[in-house]
């Protein structure tokens, strides 16, 4: 697989533009105050399904022409990415094939049922999710859709950045969340390529560090049982996604699970928006790090705000 060219990132924004929302940047008096910088927030929260998910996806199920899609679409997920296959599929008139953990949120699995995808659950393993996803391309021949490991994805993504320094083009940093790494590597991607100077930061809870470990030894780490209030990042990072994490990011930061909580809440007090708690890991890195950030520009990726409502970690 090539990494994505700057090319091949502005034909995804052009192909996707019709489908996506170009999602609002917004900033907290108090959290500028509290970190002695400014801080600006990229709200893929406000992005259709509620997450920057629907770049990436709409970006490879658009790329086929009508008749490529008769099979319909397969993919594996906990949920944001399911949800954005399911809704991108149902726009370009196929069938979506889902294959989601028994332990993913609700509302997650709810808003994939709403959008007409068909769901196979499974154990909460990559193992499991491998082969079910495998098990339904045997039988309808979909396309796969993978949720990182494809440069179309990662192309996809890296348009959230895009949209962010063409908006603000002095940031000195950009931090983001890293799971599977298709928005980590995608938006270290477009940094590289329009604004070099700025420095990508990526954040990824301590329960789940396989990124933070295959970074610091240069050597891709899986993780194994993964256990995290941040459910949107409880996969290893992709083997072509590390290499342009390891080529084009400043450093990853870990943050723990009580942090996590706080920096959703803060959030939603302050800003009064909903984010999810994988869009928190972003936010916990930004307050764990305030000397870092002083006196400069960061950006921070929110990247999504599918909550459980009737299951929140505050009271």
């Amino acid at each position: 697989m090539e990494i994505p060219s700057l090319s091949d990132i502005k034909r995804a924004h052009t192909r996707i533009t019709k489908y996506i929302v170009r999602t609002p940047i917004m900033t907290s008096q108090t959290i500028n105050d509290r970190i002695g910088g400014e801080v600006f927030f990229k709200c893929e929260n406000f992005q259709k399904v509620g997450a920057f998910k629907m770049r990436g996806a709409s970006n490879i199920i658009m790329s086929y022409r009508p008749e490529e899609r008769v099979n319909g679409f397969v993919t594996h997920s906990s949920g944001n990415h399911a949800q954005a296959v399911a809704l991108a599929s149902k726009v370009a008139g196929a069938k979506a094939y889902i294959v989601m953990p028994e332990n993913a949120p609700q509302v997650k699995k709810d808003a994939v049922k709403e959008y007409g995808a068909e769901i196979t659950f499974c154990e909460p393993t990559e193992e499991a999710r491998v082969a079910a996803c495998a098990k339904i391309m045997d039988k309808t021949n979909a396309i796969q859709v993978h949720p990182f490991h494809d440069p179309r994805i990662i192309a996809g993504q890296a348009t959230a950045a895009k949209e962010f320094i063409e908006e603000h083009p002095d940031l000195d940093y950009m931090i983001s969340p890293v799971g599977g790494g298709g928005l980590a590597a995608g938006s270290a991607l477009a940094l590289s390529y329009i604004s070099p100077a700025t420095k990508m930061i990526l954040a990824e809870p301590s329960a789940v560090d396989d990124t933070y470990r295959s970074f610091k030894s240069g050597k891709l780490t899986g993780v194994t049982n993964p256990e995290s209030i941040a459910d949107g990042l409880l996969v290893s990072v992709g083997a072509l996604n590390f290499e342009i994490i390891k080529q084009h990011v400043q450093d990853v930061y870990r943050v723990e699970e009580q942090e996590i909580v706080d920096a959703m809440r803060l959030i939603w007090e302050r800003m009064k928006i909903i984010i999810e708690p994988s869009s928190a890991v972003a936010v916990a890195a930004l307050l764990n790090n305030k000397e870092q950030f002083a006196g400069k520009k960061t950006g921070v990726i929110l990247t999504g705000g599918n909550v459980q409502l009737n299951n929140l970690p505050f009271e």
